[in-house]
């Protein structure tokens, strides 16, 4: 396993140079077709009325986070489509209560317990695909008979073997494997919009 970076670098110039080349053998290395099943997965099930979940860690909270902004907002904007997406890494006050009355493990799973109904969508993003609570969230969504989405990095752990589509980059460094994830995230959420997209005599100009 090559670890990045794997030495010292004279310059941020040319560690971005590297960095670049991180990033770019890591979209080569992420799976079309799987992706093309997210898609279909993230378009049958909004169409279908149904919920939308997405929950992380860390780097990765900010990025489930981040999707129920585009997947929500930004897909409305020039569709008549409304997806219902929440992020299950939100609200500091619930999270923390789970944690310390319950088990950190749970965090996630145990909210979804609540919220989540048979025929739903998780979205779970995780460099490392490790992690207790993303492992534990995405075998109760299983249980549930919920579609999982799993966003991988290094070696994809658990959650690459356990969810339903599996969109894993092959990197290993946190912030190109994060970088990635942003990425498919705004992928699938372009893709989704612009799939319901109006004429555009209807609805004036329109901006991604």
């Amino acid at each position: 396993m090559t670890y990045f970076p794997g030495r010292r670098f004279a310059d941020a110039g040319s560690y971005a140079d590297a960095y670049f080349e991180q990033i770019a053998a890591a979209a080569d290395s992420l799976d079309r077709n799987a992706l093309t099943k997210a898609g279909h997965v993230l378009a049958e099930r909004s169409a279908a009325g149904a919920m939308i979940f997405s929950c992380g860690n860390g780097g990765s909270a900010a990025i489930a986070n981040h999707l129920v902004c585009d997947c929500l907002k930004g897909v409305r904007t020039g569709t008549a489509l409304k997806p219902r997406v929440s992020s299950l890494s939100t609200t500091v006050e619930l999270l923390t209560a789970i944690m310390n009355d319950i088990g950190q493990d749970q965090v996630f799973s145990y909210q979804l317990e609540s919220l989540a109904s048979r025929g739903d969508v998780l979205i779970a993003i995780s460099s490392s695909g490790a992690s207790p609570n993303i492992v534990h969230a995405l075998r109760k969504a299983r249980e549930m008979q919920l579609t999982t989405i799993a966003f991988t990095g290094f070696c994809g752990g658990d959650a690459a073997k356990l969810a339903d589509v599996s969109l894993h980059v092959t990197a290993q460094n946190y912030g190109v494997i994060e970088d990635m994830h942003q990425s498919i995230m705004h992928m699938l959420a372009q893709y989704l919009r612009q799939g319901h997209l109006l004429e555009p005599t209807s609805i004036g100009s329109l901006k991604f």
